[in-house]
Formats: structure tokens, C-alpha cells, sequence
């Protein structure tokens, strides 16, 4: 028998996997042209030709919104950014509901709280870990005003559905796809299906621009709100005849021209980088599918899975063995990867304490609502006992790391009964 790495056997994996890295000598002349132009910003914050700033972010914008098949892209600093900005745009105001998935970065649900709304929970589909749309239904009232939907780890979430639904009550509908670029639900870009879509270009995602994010909207009144919450929206209200004052308070989320620079060479090889992610996925899956107690990740007809993360669930039962052992085991193997996620959002502190801005508790004192476990029972599940993930955009692998990581699930899988701890000792 071979032994388990955690009984002192051999590891499967013997170094490190390779760390992921797409900057190439392209994005290196993006930099080296920015620098010769003498330019790091075109941004002015008044009204005028430079407040849409400079050339090199004018025409990441125009690419992206070429790329997308959208109207409209208007580049962020950060996707929190975006966020927050789609959130203003929208309207939102104190008091406001708004819909969130537990199951999530925590920007999603810090984005409504900004604008003194509401955060208010749905819980997550099993198979997807994406907004279930029965329980968004169940969670409207009147003081719902918009929707925020997580494609979440590269899978789209029922955005037709929610889309049907945000227009049968008259909500706004934003898409968090920070990790979801060229992802598709029926022929349609995941980040453009909704009324704004918010993606990420931060260091970890499949292209990157080390920080930056990108909005993209099919209205041109919400291009224009977007741009304006992003630089300074106070000072061109009446210049650029904004009809709806609501949340024109602006910010500072402009993108350099060094990042914009990068942007333009990364998104050019987009398709390779997502095709890269999306194939070693699908090898970990096919490798892996016939093992009882493992669900590989589902894909729902009619979608493209981009794969940022390979999310896997564990069925303890089946299995013999907690999820705490096996992913011990996996880790002696050298099988780097995540148990849960996050915590489902309600239980951090913000929420727990119902604490966010100021010392009278705002805007948590606008409502009654309260967070306790138990609130969302899938995304617990998910998180206490069944998640387990892989980073596809961590890492840079070759066919041999791919079959290597595919072994080390089989051997940690055909021995866990051997795995040295008791389930009682491991939940403990």
C-alpha cells in the first residue's frame, strides 16, 4: 500500500506548483510608452475633456467595451470601487433594501451599506454556491431597491432569472463579476446582462492590472453617473446637465495610465488566460468525477465556467472521513487548496454588532432585520463542511502538474480511511 504523506509517506507533489504570472514583455511596453509620454494621470476633477482622463484609460475603455459587446465600460481603481459607484449610480439611499449573496467577497454586501441601504441576505444554490433565485423572491419587500448577484469562482449566477425578476418589482440589478471574465449564460457575457456589471483587475484574477476594476452598462445615464461618482461627482452636476442629484457625491476611483497601459495588453490576451484556467479545471474534473463523496464543480446547461477557483463539494458521509482530515491529507500531499471560502458574510462583526458608520450604529438603526446563523443554511453548509477549492488563478501548470494534482486527490481518496486523526479530534 502506499502510504499517506501525513503517515510519513512520499508527497504526490514533491515542490511548490509554479506561481501564476501573465506580465510579459507587452505589458512592459504598455508602461515604457506611458513613461515616455511623460503622462501617469490625464484625470482632471472638473468638467472638460479630461474628465474621462487620459489616453491610454480612454482607450482600455473603448476596447473593453468592444471586447464585452457593451455600450458603455468605465474603468475603476478597484472592483470595490465599482462597486460602491454602482451602487450610487443606482440610487440607493438610506433605508433601502438591497440583496446580497452570504457566500461572497465581503465588498458585495459592504457596497449598499455606503449609501446607508440595507444589506439583506438570500441564500446560495447548492450546485452553483450563486444566488438562488426562489430565496431572492422570497427576501423582497417594499423597501427592496436593487439586487446584487456574485458570479461566484467564474460561474455565472441565473442572471436571465434575476434579471425577470429585478424588472417584475422594479429593482436595479448589478453583477459582481470580479472573477468571471468571458464567462456566458445563453450567449451572453457575464458583467454585461445586468443594468451594471463590476469586474476585477486585481493582481489574483485571470488578467490584472495589479488593481483596477471595470464597469460596464448598456444605459448611458448610468455610464454617466458611474463616471461621475468616480471622480469628484459634486463639481460637474450642472455642467454635464445631471438631471437626478440622488448620490452625486463624488469619490477619487480613477485608474492610472500606468494601469490602463497593462490593461490594454492583458485584455488582449484574455482568451488564452481564461482558456488556460478553464482547461486545467476541466482536467481536475474529469480526473476526479468517478470518486464518490467528491461533486466535482457543476455547470449549468447553457454556460461557460471560467473556472477562477475549482470548486469542489465533500460529502463527509460518504466519504468516511471529515473534510478537516481529508484536507489534511491533501496538504501532506502537497495538494495546495481552501476549505469554506469565506464565513458566510452576516457573521462578521458589522453585521453581528450591527455597527458600520458612526457610534449610533448607522445605518443598521433604519431597520429591524437581524443576522443570525442560521439565516442562509446553504452557504453554512458549504462553508462548515462541504467546500473545498483549488486557486486555477494561482498557479502556472503544465500537463505533468495537472496529472500530478489528480493523483494526489486519488491517493489521499483510495487511503483516507488511514488518515490518522478521529472525526472528533478533527472537529474539535
Amino acid at each position: 500500500m502506499t502510504q499517506l504523506a501525513i503517515n510519513g509517506g512520499t508527497p504526490v507533489i514533491k515542490q511548490p506548483l509554479p506561481a501564476d504570472n501573465t506580465i510579459d514583455k507587452d505589458d512592459f511596453a504598455g508602461v515604457k510608452r506611458v513613461f515616455e509620454r511623460g503622462s501617469l494621470s490625464g484625470f482632471y476633477g472638473s468638467w472638460g475633456e479630461e474628465f474621462l482622463g487620459g489616453i491610454e484609460v480612454r482607450m482600455f475603455e473603448q476596447l473593453w467595451a468592444e471586447r464585452f459587446e457593451v455600450p458603455h465600460a468605465v474603468s475603476v481603481n478597484s472592483a470595490t470601487s465599482g462597486l460602491y459607484a454602482a451602487v450610487g449610480a443606482l440610487g440607493i439611499s438610506p433605508g433601502d433594501e438591497v440583496i446580497v449573496p452570504p457566500y461572497t467577497m465581503s465588498a458585495t454586501a459592504m457596497a449598499p451599506l455606503v449609501y446607508g441601504g440595507i444589506p439583506v441576505f438570500a441564500d446560495i444554490d447548492p450546485n452553483t454556491f450563486c444566488l438562488d433565485p426562489d430565496a431572492v423572491r422570497a427576501a423582497i419587500t417594499p423597501k427592496t431597491k436593487a439586487i446584487i448577484a456574485v458570479n461566484l469562482f467564474g460561474h455565472p449566477a441565473p442572471l436571465t432569472q434575476l434579471a425577470a425578476i429585478a424588472r417584475e418589482f422594479g429593482l436595479g440589478l448589478i453583477e459582481d463579476n470580479a472573477q468571471g471574465p468571458l464567462a456566458m449564460e445563453d450567449g451572453r457575457y457575464a458583467g454585461t446582462i445586468a443594468d451594471i456589471g463590476v469586474f476585477s483587475l486585481n493582481y489574483h484574477k485571470h488578467i490584472h492590472t495589479g488593481e483596477g476594476g471595470m464597469c460596464t452598462t448598456r444605459n448611458p445615464e448610468l455610464a454617466l453617473r458611474l463616471q461621475a461618482i468616480r471622480n469628484h461627482a459634486e463639481n460637474i452636476v450642472a455642467p454635464a446637465a445631471i438631471n437626478n442629484p440622488v448620490n452625486m457625491i463624488g469619490f477619487n476611483y480613477r485608474m492610472t495610465e500606468m494601469s490602463a497601459a497593462v490593461g490594454i495588453s492583458q485584455l488582449a490576451k484574455i482568451d488564452a488566460e481564461v482558456g488556460r484556467r478553464q482547461h486545467l479545471a476541466e482536467c481536475l474534473s474529469e480526473g476526479l468525477a468517478d470518486l464518490e463523496g467528491i461533486t466535482v464543480p457543476t455547470v449549468r446547461p447553457g454556460c461557460r465556467h471560467v473556472y477562477y477557483t475549482w470548486a469542489a463539494k465533500l460529502d463527509e458521509a460518504r466519504l468516511g472521513v471529515s473534510r478537516k482530515g481529508f484536507s489534511a491529507a491533501l496538504t501532506a500531499e502537497g495538494f495546495p487548496h481552501f476549505v469554506g471560502y469565506v464565513a458566510p458574510l452576516y457573521t462578521l462583526p458589522v453585521f453581528q454588532k450591527r455597527i458600520a458608520f458612526g457610534r449610533d450604529g448607522w445605518p443598521f438603526n433604519l431597520t429591524s432585520r437581524q443576522y443570525s446563523k442560521g439565516l442562509c443554511p446553504v452557504a453554512e453548509r458549504m462553508h462548515e463542511q462541504e467546500l473545498l477549492g483549488f486557486e486555477t488563478c494561482a498557479y502556472r501548470v503544465d500537463k505533468q502538474h495537472i496529472e500530478l494534482l489528480i493523483e494526489a486527490v486519488r491517493k489521499v481518496y483510495a487511503h483516507r480511511h488511514h488518515i490518522p486523526v478521529s472525526r472528533e479530534a478533527l472537529h474539535a
